[in-house]
């Protein structure tokens, strides 16, 4: 019996093409998760993974239906296939709430002599809070960090130059939608 087995792992463990296999091998990959589209099932918008497959690759996602439809007849659960528990999986994408646009910018102290400028609400406006941390450093020649969900923090007072800094450089924020909530505590 071992003989049996061990012939039968030595001829799947063998090395080189394999009979009935045709060369190359050429994996289809589905244009909306960029899985392999056997994979697609286990994306969490699989549904929009099928309306992309059924528009551009018909052949293949007939082929995907048959094998759900069988699937299914067989009595074989969905609902195993998907993780539960542990691990991260692929995180959802938050939907974006209907937030007010309007960007508050206030001054903290820091220190004794020394004051912080924060910047809240450019995320609304879709901007990238990375390269506007970055603009505003070489522009007013300080620090500037992202240290929250929608915060950038500018070293040094310079509230009164954002006025005209932060229309000036994105065309669709008006000056009005910037609000000056004044002197806060950090």
């Amino acid at each position: 019996m071992t003989n049996e087995t061990s012939t039968n792992v030595a001829e799947r463990l063998k090395l080189g093409p394999r009979e009935n296999v045709n060369y190359p091998i050429v994996m289809k990959y589905c244009g909306h998760c960029t899985m392999p589209i056997e994979y697609c099932e286990y994306y969490p918008e699989y549904d929009k993974c099928k309306d992309w497959l059924e528009r551009n690759l018909p052949d293949d996602f007939e082929r995907l239906k048959i094998e759900e439809e069988q699937a299914d007849a067989d009595g074989t659960d969905d609902d195993k296939k998907r993780q539960k528990r542990g691990g991260k999986g692929l995180l959802r994408v938050k939907k974006k709430e209907d937030v007010p646009k309007r960007i508050c910018v206030s001054r903290a102290a820091r220190g004794k002599k020394k004051s912080v400028t924060v910047v809240t609400g450019l995320s609304t406006f879709d901007i990238d809070l990375k390269m506007a941390a970055k603009f505003f450093g070489t522009k007013f020649a300080c620090g500037s960090s992202v240290t929250g969900d929608d915060e950038i923090v500018i070293q040094g007072d310079v509230k009164d130059e954002l006025f005209d800094v932060i229309p000036e450089k994105w065309a669709d924020i008006d000056e009005d939608v910037i609000k000056d909530l004044g002197d806060q505590k950090r």
